[in-house]
């Protein structure tokens, strides 16, 4: 699998990445295709119950999701690889790098490296803060080359930046994504479907990003915290992230949707608790524990 093919989801997560992150929209209607069963209301209660102790914020949990979008994003299990990882994969948005696609084009990675510069001043990456800013909503290189690359990957091996990769991938993706999903009643399994969302199509409020997304699914389905069925809820969002998905050509591939994400949610696996078996871009996986 080409380097473009499996990194195109991290390039487009910044693209409303400095859009505020106000997720709005009211359900205005329970959708009319699925009612729920008396088995769906076991497994919803048993989710509810379930999230309410364990979220995906659980360390245990929040590691698999971690694993899930790496899987789609980088071909392996294993994301703590992708600290160094660095490319321009000729997307418009200039260098997508990192654990979770911080781009120079798109604010992200100025954000980033703002950051680690707060936390270690002197850094390798320091002196790049102004070219980063140059560049911000370009493709450019001015300012970075010939040597960016290779000072990223240098900065990767340290502990101080890795850390602050992390900080940004949490206080920009993971933590909003959630915190919107306990807020809406949904299980691990929703919020993981959230946080995949949000990290492809940035945290924004226009039609195709979660916010949008999200505001879609509202008009179709009533969320848990409305009162609503979350397997049906679920699907809503799914089939309005399909949507957005295939507004670009880049991100017409779905998979990660329907052999992963929907898969767990026909199994009602709410809890997103392993054993976990899937495929993405048509590559099987398997978490165990």
């Amino acid at each position: 699998m080409s380097p473009v093919h499996r990194r195109i989801g991290l390039a487009a997560v910044a693209v409303t990445v400095l859009a505020a992150l106000v997720f709005t929209g009211v359900g205005v209607g329970q959708a009319s295709d699925h009612l729920p069963s008396s088995s769906d209301v076991r497994h919803t209660h048993s989710a509810h119950k379930a999230a309410a102790a364990s979220g995906l914020d659980d360390p245990a949990k929040k590691e698999i999701a971690m694993k899930l979008v790496s899987s789609a994003e980088n071909s392996s299990l294993d994301w703590r690889a992708q600290f160094k990882y660095i490319e321009d994969i000729g997307d418009g948005r200039g260098y997508t790098a990192g654990i979770i696609g911080f781009c120079s084009g798109t604010g992200d990675m100025l954000e980033l490296v703002e950051y680690y510069t707060q936390q270690k001043p002197g850094n390798v990456l320091a002196k790049y803060l102004p070219a980063l800013r140059d560049v911000d909503g370009t493709d450019s290189h001015d300012g970075l080359d010939p040597n960016f690359t290779k000072d990223w990957k240098k900065a990767a091996a340290d502990k101080a930046f890795q850390d602050a990769q992390e900080h940004e991938r949490d206080r920009v993706y993971f933590n909003p994504a959630v915190k919107q999903g306990k807020d809406d009643g949904v299980g691990a399994l929703g919020q993981f479907i959230y946080y995949d969302a949000i990290v492809m199509h940035g945290p924004g409020n226009s039609k195709y990003s979660f916010g949008g997304i999200r505001k879609t699914a509202l008009s179709k389905a009533k969320s848990p915290a409305q009162g609503g069925n979350e397997t049906t809820y679920l699907n809503a969002f799914l089939d309005a992230r399909k949507e957005a998905m295939k507004s670009e050509e880049a991100h017409s591939d779905t998979s990660r949707v329907d052999t992963e994400q929907r898969k767990f949610l026909n199994e009602k696996n709410f809890d997103l608790a392993p054993p976990l078996k899937w495929k993405v871009y048509g590559d099987s996986y398997a978490l165990d524990h």
